[in-house]
């Protein structure tokens, strides 16, 4: 079960439940991944809401491993979408809400 105070979601793809969590090393993952150098920067990339399909399987990807399940973004792409990409969409949104704070991304340090 999902501990939201933990930063982490349950979520259900392609028929399956996967526990989600953007963990410090799933974070440090998406940094190099989408080529930031901090999570300032990561959080005004993710607030611009114009994620690409290959954006959504990193951030899913990611999800899942730091949810504590080993899973290749190979294999979190080959999942079928099973109730739309509205779904997906909304299983992103609510990961990152979660992770930088219901649409606030992080703060710098004054």
């Amino acid at each position: 079960m999902a501990n939201a105070r933990r930063g982490e979601i349950t979520a259900d793809i392609g028929g399956e439940t996967f526990v989600l969590c953007l963990t410090l090393g799933a974070l440090a993952e998406l940094e190099e991944a989408f080529g930031v150098e901090d999570l300032a920067a990561l959080g005004v990339r993710f607030a611009r809401g114009r994620l690409s399909a290959g954006d959504m399987i990193r951030l899913l990807g990611a999800g899942i491993r730091g949810g504590g399940r080993q899973m290749s973004d190979r294999e979190v792409a080959a999942l079928p979408i099973g109730q739309g990409l509205e779904n997906l969409a909304s299983i992103v949104a609510r990961l990152l809400a979660v992770t930088f704070g219901a649409g606030e991304g992080p703060r710098p340090n004054p």
